[in-house]
């Protein structure tokens, strides 16, 4: 099982870059980087929050669950 990252994927529909982001959300853009890039363990709450807040979408609008390929 994996969760994918699609924060690049709403960046793009809000037409914002992933500088203005991380200015507004008080992230560096590198944090900004490695989050898009899904490089990350682990998001806080708080971190997921004010990314919806200032993209106005929902948490699954970003992060997407892809269940592993078992055996046929």
């Amino acid at each position: 099982m994996a969760i994918v990252v699609t924060l690049d994927v709403m960046l793009a529909r809000r037409k914002m870059r992933s500088k203005e982001l991380a200015e507004r959300i008080g992230l560096t853009e590198q944090n900004v980087s490695l989050l898009k890039s899904g490089k990350v363990r682990g998001i806080r709450f708080e971190t997921l929050s004010k990314i919806c807040s200032v993209l106005s979408c929902q948490p699954g609008d970003i992060l997407e669950f892809v269940p592993d390929a078992g055996p046929p």
